[in-house]
């Protein structure tokens, strides 16, 4: 069976394409996968599909824009059907890390716009407990070594070990879409990611992080296999 990760990652954005209605206003994902996607839906929206997206990234924003699928903002458009978006890890109850390609405020808001967030990756994002990858915190530039010592002692607090590192581009600070800055704290294991996105939130100088817990309604997965739908509620379909 198949097993090239590009392929599959279009697998999954084909199967969630069967998804899209004539008429959706739909919430678009940034990274390799959500792209993998975009591709697809401009092929749909040249043979006649009506939609319009609301990009998560200014990098999505530029695909779109050259493969011609048409756009509107949130502020035009602050309630959607459906987003469609991919995850760096997804684990049990689907929760999910994302935030890799740094666009995960951006993401998230949108998440929680829509009436429904769908997932799409390939099996390799799949984890019994999200943290061998890396979450992605974002922060404002002001006061950062005390944000960053910070979340170090919320860690501790809630018995986990925590390495942080400022995330760089080209040698120098990555900058998000909204002008803050990204750290990446390393866990190693989350056993219990509700806990630690409540304690995230409640530090001054977080922006958001990448832990989305209750948004993913459901998950399509390609893998060896072929492509299956997990859902947040009924488990494995």
């Amino acid at each position: 069976m198949e097993t090239d990760p590009n392929i599959l990652k279009s697998e999954a954005a084909r199967a969630a394409l069967d998804l899209v209605e004539d008429g959706m206003k739909l919430g678009i994902g940034t990274g390799s996968t959500a792209e993998a996607f975009v591709q697809l839906l401009a092929e749909r929206v040249a043979r006649g599909l009506k939609i319009v997206g609301v990009p998560t990234s200014e990098r999505t924003a530029i695909v779109c824009g050259q493969n011609g699928v048409p756009l509107t903002t949130l502020d035009e458009t602050p309630e959607l059907d459906l987003t469609i978006d991919g995850a760096d890890e997804i684990g049990p109850d689907l929760t999910l890390i994302k935030g890799g390609g740094g666009a995960l405020l951006r993401e998230k808001i949108v998440a929680a716009a829509s009436q429904r967030m769908i997932v799409i990756a390939d099996e390799s994002k799949i984890v019994e407990a999200l943290g061998r990858f890396p979450l992605p915190i974002e922060v404002n530039p002001f006061g950062l070594r005390a944000t960053m010592m910070a979340i170090e002692k919320v860690a501790q607090n809630l018995g986990m070990s925590c390495k942080i590192a400022l995330r760089e581009a080209g040698g120098s600070p990555f900058v998000t879409d909204g002008g803050h800055l990204i750290v990446d704290a390393s866990f190693g294991r989350i056993p219990e990611p509700r806990p630690l996105a409540v304690a995230l939130n409640a530090i001054p100088g977080v922006v958001e992080h990448g832990l989305f817990v209750g948004l993913a309604g459901s998950a399509i997965v390609a893998g060896r296999s072929g492509v299956r739908t997990l859902d947040a509620k009924a488990g494995r379909n």
